[in-house]
């Protein structure tokens, strides 16, 4: 069993409330610290499980059995900052910069997922790391961060179907399947 740090962005009733508290203890999330930033609440896991998807897929389970509760998504799975990506790929910004813009490197960095002329661009992270892959011949970040991603990706489309379709309830387990803890294929 391995402890596994991720923080959940959920909707729903103020989970800081004292009778909420208490519930979610009930639930399961003895293991969480509950907050909230200029109106979006977020709960801090440290779950022990024998793998990230069981962790991720617990937590959210146990959120969920609260009457209203909703996770939207998991904080900063998936995305990078030209700051992140110096960080995980231990080099400084300008190096990461010059990669981006094509001065170094072998080119065709991936394009940003915010707009290109924002000060604060953010890319993808699993096709950094598949950029990096094939440049330097590793792949950083691992499988973890792939996995947060993949979950990442299921949750934004349960929480658009609700949307689209508000009594159509989506389990998060059936969008994703079957156990996803399969490792990425680095890029050759």
């Amino acid at each position: 069993m391995s402890t596994y740090h991720f923080t959940l962005i959920v909707d729903g009733p103020d989970l800081q409330d004292q009778p909420m508290i208490d519930r979610l203890f009930e639930a399961g999330c003895d293991d969480a610290t509950v907050g909230s930033s200029d109106g979006v609440q977020y709960v801090d896991f440290d779950r022990e499980a024998g793998a990230l998807d069981d962790a991720i897929l617990s937590a959210v389970d146990d959120l969920e059995k609260l009457e209203g509760v909703e996770v939207i998504r998991i904080a900063d799975a998936g995305l990078a900052s030209l700051a992140d990506i110096a960080a995980r790929v231990d080099r400084t910004r300008e190096s990461v910069r010059l990669l981006v813009s094509g001065a170094r490197g072998p080119g065709n960095f991936p394009k940003p997922v915010t707009d290109p002329r924002s000060r604060y661009r953010l890319w993808r992270w699993s096709e950094v790391a598949s950029w990096f892959s094939a440049y330097r011949g590793e792949f950083p970040g691992g499988a973890d961060e792939q996995l947060a991603a993949m979950y990442n990706a299921a949750l934004e489309l349960r929480h658009d179907r609700r949307l689209l379709e508000p009594s159509a309830p989506v389990s998060l387990r059936d969008l994703v399947g079957s156990r996803a803890t399969q490792p990425p294929v680095a890029a050759s």
